[in-house]
C-alpha cells in the first residue's frame, strides 16, 4: 500500500447530485460533510469558484487547511481529461470530492459531453472509495444540465437529506440529443485517403501534412497524428484491416473520419474507461478522447465510423 493510503472497507462510489439556490445553502449542504470526511481522514476536494472555495475556507476554519482547493475553470477544462484526473486522485484513497463545473460561455456541445461525462463517472468510478457531491447553482446552471443532474447521478441531496433518484439511467443507456442521428457529411474539401496495415507511416505524414497546411498549431497536430494512427491501427487488427480517412476544416476545428468497413461496437461505453493496466487493448479509443476536443462514433450499413475533431489553435 502507498504511504498515506488507506484501504477502502469495501466501499464503492457515492455519486450524489446537490441542487442548491444561495451560497448559504452551498454552506449548509457541504460542510456537514466535509467535515465529518475530514475527521474519519478521508482526503477532501473541493472544485468550485473561486468566491465559493473563499467562503467554505471562512466557514471551515482551522479546518480549510486541510482542504484540497481548486478552481473549476482549470479543472474542467476537458472532460475526459478530468475523468482521467479523477481516477488517478483517488486510485486507492478514501475520498471526498465536492465538485461544480463552470458553465458560462460553453456551446451546446460543450454542455452536452460534460452531462455525458457525470455519467460516464458511474461506471469509470464505481469501485473506488469516494463519495462525490456534484453541485449544481440552479441560479446559473443551464437548464439541460439541470435536468439531467438526477439522470446521471442515483442520489440526490436536499435540505432533508438523501434520497435516491427515481429518474436515474445506467450509462450505457445514456442518450443524449443528437446521440442517434446521422452525422453530417463531410466539407465539400474535404480529402479522402485509403490506408492498410502498410500505409500507417505514410498515413501518419499524409495527416501531419495535411493539418499543418491547414494551420494546426504544431502541438496539436501531434495530439491529432497519434489518435488518427491509433483509430486506423485498431481498425487493422480488429476489424476489416483497411479503411480510410476524410479530413476536412470546420469551424475552427479539423476534423478526420476513420471509416471502417468490418468494424463493430462490443463496448457499451467505447474508448470511456481507461483500460486496465497491462491490458493489450482498449487504448485506441481513450487515448483520442483524451487527446480530442470530441469524439463520435456511428455505425452505419456495416460501416464503423470515428470522428475526431480538434480546435486548430491559436
Amino acid at each position: 500500500m502507498r504511504p498515506g493510503r488507506a484501504p477502502s472497507d469495501g466501499e464503492s462510489l457515492r455519486h450524489v447530485a446537490v441542487p442548491y439556490d444561495s451560497d448559504e445553502a452551498f454552506l449548509r449542504l457541504t460542510v456537514p460533510r466535509v467535515r465529518p470526511a475530514l475527521a474519519e481522514g478521508r482526503r477532501v476536494l473541493v472544485i468550485t469558484c473561486a468566491t465559493k472555495l473563499s467562503l467554505l475556507r471562512d466557514a471551515l476554519g482551522p479546518d480549510a487547511g486541510r482542504v484540497d482547493g481548486r478552481v473549476s475553470t482549470s479543472w474542467y477544462g476537458h472532460p475526459y481529461r478530468t475523468l482521467a484526473a479523477y481516477h488517478e486522485y483517488t486510485r486507492d484513497r478514501r475520498t471526498l470530492v465536492v465538485c461544480e463545473p463552470s458553465w458560462e460561455g460553453r456551446s451546446e456541445r460543450d454542455i452536452r459531453e460534460p452531462i455525458r461525462y457525470e455519467s460516464v463517472l458511474n461506471a469509470a468510478l464505481h469501485a473506488a472509495a469516494l463519495t462525490m457531491l456534484c453541485l449544481y447553482d440552479v441560479r446559473r446552471a443551464p437548464e439541460s444540465a439541470l435536468d439531467f443532474g438526477p439522470v446521471s447521478h442515483p442520489l440526490l441531496l436536499g435540505a432533508e437529506g438523501e434520497s435516491a433518484s427515481s429518474r436515474f439511467v445506467e450509462p450505457h443507456e445514456l442518450v443524449l440529443h443528437g446521440d442517434r442521428a446521422p452525422l453530417p457529411d463531410p466539407d465539400g474539401d474535404a480529402r479522402t485517403v485509403p490506408f492498410t496495415a502498410r500505409e500507417l507511416r505514410r498515413l501518419r505524414r499524409i495527416v501531419g501534412d495535411y493539418a499543418r497546411a491547414a494551420g494546426m498549431d504544431s502541438d496539436l497536430v501531434t495530439s491529432l497524428v497519434i489518435s488518427v494512427s491509433e483509430i486506423a491501427a485498431n481498425s487493422i487488427e480488429h476489424g476489416a484491416g483497411y479503411g480510410t480517412i476524410t479530413m476536412w476544416v470546420g469551424d475552427g476545428e479539423l476534423i478526420c473520419e476513420i471509416a471502417d468497413p468490418g468494424g463493430f461496437l462490443d463496448d457499451p461505453l467505447p474508448g470511456y474507461i481507461p483500460p486496465e493496466p497491462g491490458s493489450p487493448r482498449g487504448y485506441g479509443l481513450w487515448i483520442s478522447r483524451q487527446l480530442c476536443d470530441l469524439v463520435q462514433l456511428r455505425h452505419e450499413g456495416g460501416v464503423l465510423r470515428v470522428r475526431l475533431h480538434l480546435a486548430m489553435g491559436s
